[in-house]
């Protein structure tokens, strides 16, 4: 007969492998993907290298699996918003300023989400990401130009400017992080998404 895991072994693993998750995207924050080791998490982790190995084959496999982790979750953050109250333009200011912020308050961790060298695996999964980042965008630019709030575009173009420019707005200050530039960034920021998508923005 073979053997069934109980609810509480399987309780245990989930979080074992969640807690190993937790202090590899840390050290990802802190000191990038080329250090953080199968070695490195382990030690983070206070468990062997081999405890690591029961649930991720290779460092490939637990690196995708922090960046499908803290991506997915800045993809849903965004989508709320995007898809949240008021007009279409109010909630594309919205989620830009709220991603940046959001960046710029984990500076180590989004540059390695956005820009940081990485394994070739990880690189991949990045260009899936700005996939559905472009999506996002261009959902909410289609609402406004079929509402007749934005002026008649190619929402898949605007989006893909979209994606491209907040990605690249803040690859620098993610990278090398300044005091006191968050709000003046995010308000500049803002008004570059609105001016691509061919919102108002004098009022």
């Amino acid at each position: 007969m073979a053997y069934r895991k109980t609810p509480e072994v399987l309780r245990r693993q989930l979080a074992a492998r969640e807690h190993l998750l937790t202090r590899a995207t840390d050290l990802v924050a802190e000191t990038g993907w080329a250090h953080t080791t199968v070695g490195a998490v382990a030690a983070a982790a206070e468990v062997s290298v081999g405890s690591v190995y029961q649930h991720f084959p290779s460092k490939s496999a637990l690196a995708v699996e922090v960046f499908r982790r803290a991506s997915g979750h800045e993809v849903d953050v965004l989508g709320e918003t995007l898809r949240g109250a008021g007009e279409p333009a109010a909630r594309l200011a919205r989620g830009v300023a709220l991603f940046a912020r959001r960046a710029l308050q984990r500076p180590g961790l989004a540059h390695a989400l956005l820009a940081a060298p990485a394994e070739p695996a990880v690189g991949q999964e990045r260009l899936e990401f700005r996939r559905r980042y472009h999506a996002l965008f261009a959902e909410v630019v289609r609402e406004g130009v079929d509402a007749g709030l934005l002026p008649p575009q190619d929402p898949w173009i605007t989006a893909a400017a979209l994606t491209g420019a907040v990605g690249e707005v803040l690859v620098d200050p993610v990278s090398t992080p300044a005091p006191g530039t968050v709000e003046a960034l995010v308000a500049e920021l803002t008004a570059m998404a609105l001016r691509c998508a061919g919102a108002r923005t004098d009022s």
